[in-house]
C-alpha cells in the first residue's frame, strides 16, 4: 500500500488514547486462516504487526509503530454455544471482533445468528431463556471488542463481584508469528514449578521458564505478563497486549442474571467519610459498627467533589447532559453501588442496613438516589458514564488550542489498606502542582482513574511527570501501575517503575519464546529502539 496509506486508512492509525501512529499496510481478515497467512508472510519479511479490534483502548495498544496492521473487526461472529448442565455453566464461542454491545443485544433478544453452528450449539440455546444470562465484564466503553477485552484483561464496575475478563475466559485460540496455532483450554496446560510446555496444532513444542517476579497483591492488575509458578498457561496470553500471539477465537463464560438488580448513588459530606463508606461496603468493620455489613454489592464506584462540580457545570450549559439527574448544592463526594439479589425484599434489607451506616457517617438518606427497576438503573448508569464523557469533551476543547494535548488518566490500583493513603497522595500532589483534575472509578478494588485535564502544554508536561512519580509510589505501596487497560505503549515508563530491569528482561525473554523476532505489537509493554514509548 505504501504511498497515501494515511490518507486512505488514517482512522486505523489511532485509538481512544488519542495517539497517532504509522503503518505501511493493513488487512481485515474474516478467518483464522487469513490471519495465519498474513503473519506468516510478515515473519518471513521481518515486518512488525499490530493487531486491532474496535480501537477503544486507552493505552495505545492498537496504535501501530510502523509495519502491518491486522484489524479483526470483520471477524465478528458468535460461532457457537455450550451448556454444562452438571455445573449450570453457559459458554459462548466468539470471534475476536464481536463487540460487547452485540453480546448484550444477543443475550437480551436471543437474536443469535446461528449460521454455521454445530448441532450441539443449536441445542444449547434451548437452555437460554430471555434475560437469563449476562456477560459480567463491563468496561465503560460498550463498543469494545471481545478480543480487545481479552488482550488487556479488561474488567469494569462489576469486577468487584465478578472479577476481570480472565475469570470468564474458558478457552482461546492463538495464532503465532509462524502461522501455527495454539488451542488453549482452561485446566489443560498447567506450568509446573515455573516450567511450561505447549504444543501447537501442527505438533510444534514451545517450552520455557516463567519469570521469577511476583505480581502485586491487588485484585486488579494488567501490568505486564500474568505470572505464577503453577499457573494455567491460558492466563499468560490473556492480558498480554497482543505481544505473544493473535487471539482468533475466545470462549467466554456467562453469569446467571438474578431476579432483582438495584442501583444506589450516595452523596457523602466529605471524601474521608465516603471512603469509610467504601470500606464498610467491602465488609470491613469501621469505627461505630458492631459487626460488618451483610450487604455485598456487585459494583462500588467513586466520584470526587471535582468530578461532581464538572458534571454540575455541564448540566447547566450542555443539553447533552440534561437527562442526567441533577447534582444538588449539598452533594460533595458520591459513591455508586449496584446490588443484585434473588428478590427485592432481600435487597431492601440491605438498603435499610446501608441507610443506618450512611447516617452514622454523617450522611443524609435524602441525599441518596435509589433505582429499583431497569429504567431507574439506566439513569444511574448514565450518571456514571457522564464523567468520562465530560473529560473527553474538555480534552477535545484543549486540543483546539494545542493539538499535542491528550488525555492524562491513571489506571493504577493499590492494596485495600492503602486506599486512603493513595487518595491523600493524589489530592495533595494535584493541589501542589496547581492542576485541574477529577477522580472517579472502581474504588471497591482501590482502582481509581485520576484524570488530569491540562489547559496548556506546561500543565500537560507537569501532569505526565506527576504520573511517573505516582507510578513509582504506587509500586512501592505494593500496587499495580495498570489495573485494567493494559500497559500498551503509553504505560511502558510506568512498568519500568514497577519492575527492575532484570525482571523486565525476564518478561522480554518470555516473549521471545513465542515471538523470537519480536514482531508483534512493537512498543507495547517493552520499549524498542527508535520507538518513543
Amino acid at each position: 500500500m505504501g504511498n497515501g496509506f494515511a490518507e486512505i486508512y488514517g482512522e486505523y492509525l489511532r485509538d481512544e488514547s488519542r495517539q497517532v501512529g504509522t503503518a505501511e499496510s493493513i488487512i481485515f481478515p474474516k478467518t483464522e486462516e487469513e490471519i495465519a497467512a498474513s503473519v506468516r508472510e510478515c515473519n518471513l519479511k521481518n515486518i512488525s504487526v499490530t493487531t486491532q479490534g474496535a480501537k477503544t483502548g486507552l493505552a495505545a495498544s492498537a496504535v501501530p509503530f510502523g509495519g502491518h496492521i491486522i484489524n479483526l473487526s470483520r471477524m465478528n461472529k458468535v460461532t457457537g454455544a455450550r451448556y454444562d448442565g452438571k455445573q449450570d455453566r453457559f459458554f459462548l464461542k466468539v470471534q475476536p471482533g464481536v463487540l460487547l454491545t452485540e453480546i448484550r443485544k444477543y443475550l437480551i433478544n436471543k437474536s443469535f445468528i446461528t449460521e454455521g453452528w454445530d448441532e450441539e450449539s443449536l441445542k444449547t440455546l434451548e437452555h437460554m431463556d430471555k434475560n437469563q444470562w449476562f456477560y459480567s465484564t463491563d468496561p465503560t466503553e460498550a463498543s469494545a471488542s471481545i478480543g480487545g477485552i481479552a488482550a488487556c484483561n479488561a474488567s469494569g464496575a462489576k469486577s468487584f463481584r465478578y472479577g476481570s475478563a480472565r475469570e470468564h475466559i474458558e478457552s482461546i485460540r492463538v495464532v503465532l508469528t509462524d502461522g501455527d496455532v495454539l488451542s488453549l483450554k482452561r485446566g489443560q496446560s498447567i506450568a509446573a514449578n515455573g516450567i511450561f510446555e505447549l504444543v501447537t496444532e501442527s505438533g510444534k513444542i514451545f517450552s520455557g521458564k516463567l519469570p521469577k517476579y511476583k505480581m502485586p497483591a491487588v485484585s486488579k492488575n494488567t501490568s505486564g505478563y500474568y505470572n505464577k509458578p503453577d499457573m494455567d498457561m491460558i492466563d499468560l496470553f490473556i492480558g498480554s497486549d497482543g505481544t505473544l500471539g493473535i487471539i482468533s477465537e475466545i470462549e467466554i463464560e456467562l453469569n446467571r442474571t438474578q431476579q432483582s438488580d438495584w442501583g444506589v448513588t450516595i452523596f457523602m459530606p466529605d471524601e474521608d467519610k465516603a471512603l469509610d463508606l467504601v470500606r464498610a461496603l467491602r465488609g470491613e468493620r469501621i469505627s461505630g459498627m458492631s459487626e460488618p455489613m451483610k450487604l455485598r454489592p456487585s459494583a462500588i464506584e467513586f466520584f470526587s467533589h471535582e468530578a461532581l462540580k464538572m458534571l454540575k457545570l455541564q448540566q447547566k450549559t450542555n443539553p447533552a447532559f440534561s437527562s442526567v439527574q441533577e447534582i444538588q448544592q449539598g452533594y460533595h463526594t458520591a459513591i455508586f453501588i449496584e446490588i443484585e439479589g434473588d428478590s427485592d425484599d432481600e435487597i431492601w434489607e440491605g438498603i435499610e442496613e446501608l441507610g443506618d451506616v450512611i447516617v452514622m457517617l454523617g450522611g443524609k438518606e435524602e441525599y441518596t438516589w435509589v433505582a429499583n427497576n431497569a429504567a431507574g438503573l439506566e439513569k444511574l448508569h448514565s450518571f456514571r458514564h457522564a464523567c468520562p464523557e465530560c473529560v473527553n469533551m474538555q480534552i477535545d476543547e484543549a486540543k483546539k488550542t494545542d493539538s499535542r494535548i491528550t488525555k492524562l488518566g491513571t489506571d493504577m490500583s493499590v492494596p485495600d489498606e492503602r486506599l486512603k493513603e493513595v487518595m491523600k497522595m493524589y489530592n495533595e500532589d494535584i493541589e501542589r502542582n496547581n492542576l485541574h483534575a477529577v477522580i472517579f472509578g472502581h474504588v471497591g478494588n482501590n482502582h481509581l482513574h485520576v484524570n488530569i485535564i491540562p489547559r496548556n502544554m506546561d500543565e500537560y508536561k507537569r501532569g505526565k511527570d506527576l504520573f511517573l512519580v505516582w507510578a513509582e509510589k504506587i509500586a512501592a505501596m505494593g500496587g499495580a501501575v495498570s489495573a485494567e487497560h493494559g500497559v500498551g505503549k503509553l504505560k511502558v515508563p510506568f512498568l519500568q517503575k514497577m519492575y527492575s530491569k532484570d525482571e523486565l528482561d525476564e518478561m522480554r525473554n518470555l516473549k521471545k519464546v513465542f515471538d523470537p523476532k519480536q514482531l508483534l505489537n512493537r512498543g507495547a509493554i517493552f520499549a524498542y529502539e527508535g520507538v518513543d514509548a
